[in-house]
């Protein structure tokens, strides 16, 4: 195993990247909220009280991104140049995709894995009264397997 590049004498520190050159970055990040049946179904019928599931999701998968460095502490701020973000929904949950694209000295997979994160937690904060049973306990319900699935570097650009 290398280096740990983030701890120095015992304390932690955020990498010194200006000797990189700006290249071409993107990531994507996916994870799986696991909801009822009923619930889903709401969703894609957009009767949830709360509003527009989806929508908002998306909308805070993106400001998410755009806050990473303030919620990670060694994550350097980074000029983002794009966020996508979607979703598949399955009779079992929801699967939230993000992927987000920069040109800089570094890489992009923390800001796809926040923006997936939080778009997962909008969703459950929106429908998690949905998801009670009659001991207001919430069985069924797991965010899962969030992870990076693709990281790209186009140097030349």
């Amino acid at each position: 195993m290398g280096e740990f590049t983030h701890i120095e004498s015992g304390r932690a520190r955020m990498v010194d990247i200006s000797g990189k050159g700006d290249v071409v970055r993107i990531a994507t990040a996916e994870g799986f909220i696991r909801l009822k049946k009923e619930t889903v179904k709401a969703i894609v019928e957009d009767k949830v009280a709360k509003g527009n599931v989806l929508n908002t999701a998306n909308i805070a998968a993106v400001l998410a991104v755009k806050k990473t460095p303030e919620l990670i502490p060694m994550c350097h701020p980074i000029p983002i140049t794009s966020v996508q973000v979607s979703f598949d929904v399955t009779d079992e949950g929801i699967k939230a995709e993000c992927t987000v694209k920069s040109v800089g000295k570094t890489g992009v997979e923390m800001e796809a894995l926040t923006g997936v994160s939080v778009a997962l937690l909008t969703i459950w904060d929106m429908v998690k009264s949905l998801e009670k049973n009659e001991e207001g306990q919430y069985p069924t319900t797991a965010i899962e397997n969030m992870r990076v699935v693709k990281k790209v570097k186009e140097s030349g650009k």
